[in-house]
């Protein structure tokens, strides 16, 4: 049977928490760098607890007024400093499982060796290593993978993708599927396709948790299971 992992963003303020919950196997917890704070981390983490829901540290540029979705060349000293604080601040809510980047940093690190390095070493420092999500072919996986770190890689049921396999950018037209049943086949033919480990559902596209429900139905319905990966 195959068996794949399905997250989504969470303690973000945009979207229905509980609700995605009740539906994915791992949730990407916001650190308070791009959104979120200490209280909703700490709800989050206890929800997800209770649901048997896998979280993991949702890091970010230091970017709240742009949803972390800025590109920034932030030294890379300070990116491992400020990826690893937020390993440490989700950490003390609940037992962090896997690290994500969100947003432009989650893009970046496709490409840019140096930010992709500190990254990494951030995770790598942590009291214990960690999985770490990224898209297929990225730099960070590689690196990721040459520091004995587990890379998981990642596929968007809600994204568009360029003919080399990267995210459309959110700036164009048709980045972001609203419509849950195109999401649904853009999540089995990822599934199926054996290049993923885990599939996304972003917290805040328009209708998130009956998006999650309809892609994690029709995967059910496929023969695939949804269970953590971590």
């Amino acid at each position: 049977m195959t068996i794949i992992d399905l997250n989504a963003d969470l303690a973000e303020g945009v979207t229905d928490d509980d609700g995605l919950l009740g539906v994915v196997s791992s949730a990407n917890v916001a650190c308070g760098f791009h959104a979120g704070d200490a209280a909703t981390m700490r709800r989050v983490c206890a929800l997800a607890a209770a649901r048997g829901v896998r979280i993991g540290a949702q890091v970010s540029y230091q970017d709240r007024e742009n949803f972390g979705r800025r590109d920034m060349d932030v030294p890379p000293d300070q990116l491992a400093a400020d990826v690893l604080y937020q390993i440490g601040a989700l950490a003390a809510f609940g037992d962090v499982a896997y690290v994500k980047p969100h947003g432009a940093l989650y893009n970046r690190v496709v490409h840019d060796e140096r930010q992709a390095r500190a990254v990494v070493e951030a995770v790598k420092a942590w009291r214990e290593p960690l999985p770490l999500l990224g898209l297929p072919g990225s730099r960070v996986l590689a690196l990721a993978r040459d520091a004995g770190l587990t890379a998981i890689e990642e596929g968007f049921a809600d994204r568009a993708y360029t003919p080399e396999g990267f995210l459309v950018p959110r700036s164009q037209p048709g980045a972001v599927i609203s419509d849950a049943a195109e999401a649904a086949r853009r999540a089995l033919e990822l599934a199926r396709s054996g290049k993923v480990r885990s599939l996304c559902v972003h917290g805040d596209t328009p209708g998130a948790v009956a998006m999650a429900r309809r892609v994690r139905a029709e995967l059910e319905a496929a023969g695939i299971a949804i269970a953590p990966f971590a």
